[in-house]
């Protein structure tokens, strides 16, 4: 598939929201096995309380919801009452920053399309939305799948010994948490496990926060990405921003 087979757009609509929605819950409940007190099994959507205050940036292919980011900024969040993200982490460092925040999660691509350029396409789009906004500072989970947080232990070790952010930025998982050890056993083990969201926040200079989260529910362990997109070096801002005459 190329570049062209694909267009991005911001959720405009209920019918877009819902494309969204069902598209998470093919990945996130079917093929991953998460759950959640508002997922709707019936009509096949993986929702929750935050996404009527959230822009939903969408990848479609032919007509179908191939891919999605959803976005939240502090104003987003003050009126949904938090972000998400604050439900298994403490971020007080973050909103004491000065910063501007974007939450950015509930990043997905249909499994036909996460192999080719569709990627490619939807991060740059991130990118336009992320420059536009005047976001300063990115941050959201991300998942390691599966809930035994042991099983994951060389990667977890890898991001905690060489990439956990500063302290004036560093988010600390709530309980149920995991404290991995320091030691790791095999490093090109450790990042052949890691997974490829994380891997691509890390060549963009992203970092995490202390501890990782069990997420029993939604069946995976989960670390808090941080992106100070102001610190980005001009490498990692050519990639972010490949495309877009930046």
């Amino acid at each position: 598939m190329a570049i062209s087979d694909y267009r991005v757009s911001l959720a405009a609509n209920g019918p877009d929201l819902l494309a969204a929605q069902r598209l998470r819950y093919q990945v996130f409940v079917q093929e991953l096995g998460g759950t959640g007190p508002m997922v709707d099994h019936q009509n096949q959507l993986e929702r929750d309380k935050f996404d009527d205050h959230c822009d939903h940036l969408i990848l479609w292919h032919q007509d179908q919801a191939v891919g999605v980011y959803r976005l939240m900024n502090a104003a987003q969040a003050e009126a949904a009452g938090r972000f998400y993200t604050q439900s298994e982490f403490d971020i007080s460092s973050l909103l004491n920053s000065g910063r501007q925040l974007l939450e950015v999660g509930r990043s997905c691509l249909a499994a036909d399309h996460r192999q080719g350029v569709g990627m490619m396409v939807l991060w740059s789009a991130l990118a336009d939305f992320v420059l536009g906004s005047g976001a300063q500072v990115l941050f959201g989970v991300a998942s390691f799948h599966g809930s035994d947080a042991a099983a994951h232990g060389d990667p977890l070790a890898v991001l905690h010994a060489q990439h956990v952010a500063p302290a004036e930025l560093r988010p600390l998982a709530r309980e149920p948490s995991f404290s991995p050890r320091c030691e790791v056993l095999n490093r090109k083990d450790a990042m052949r496990q890691m997974p490829a969201l994380i891997k691509a926040y890390l060549r963009l200079g992203g970092c995490i926060g202390q501890g990782a989260y069990i997420d029993r529910a939604f069946n995976t362990t989960d670390v808090c990405l941080v992106l100070d997109v102001e610190n980005m070096t001009p490498l990692q801002r050519s990639i972010y921003t490949r495309g877009h005459g930046r």
